[in-house]
């Protein structure tokens, strides 16, 4: 599997930062992963790095993490994740959200919770999420039913 993270802004909280790369770690042996991060600026400039990150990914499937977008239990998007059969990139823009044109290449649009969550967080339950997806689609013990 191939997952890249195209995330906007550097985590400035050095145990979130930890904890993120520590998920990442624990990725490598289910998925090769890659994090980009873009610099934080207007919503505007932000999409536009988005967009482009995204061209540049010409056949990947594209979720954007957004608030009005699907929730999933997280056995529900082991099965959503285990269905791509190419690339995914993970799209979480800066603070203020994204730009329309953003949402609109979405191949899913992903909801954490209805809860607003700093990106920070975002960025963080990301991580946590995707590795416990891939371990319950290899039938890892990380996740309890």
């Amino acid at each position: 599997m191939l997952i890249k993270a195209v995330l906007i802004g550097k985590l400035k909280d050095k145990s979130i930062q930890a904890r993120c790369d520590e998920f990442v770690k624990w990725l490598g042996p289910y998925a090769k992963i890659e994090v980009l991060e873009l610099p934080d600026s207007t919503v505007e400039k932000e999409g536009q790095a988005l967009l482009k990150a995204i061209e540049k990914e010409k056949n990947a499937a594209v979720v954007v993490l957004s608030e009005e977008g699907k929730e999933f239990t997280s056995t529900g998007f082991a099965d959503v994740l285990g269905k791509f059969d190419r690339k995914v990139l993970f799209i979480i823009g800066g603070p203020y959200g994204l730009a329309p044109e953003v949402k609109a290449k979405a191949t899913l649009l992903w909801s954490l919770s209805k809860l607003t969550f700093t990106h920070e967080l975002a960025r963080l339950l990301l991580f946590e999420q995707l590795f416990r997806a891939v371990n319950i689609l290899h039938g890892g013990s990380y996740h309890n039913p």
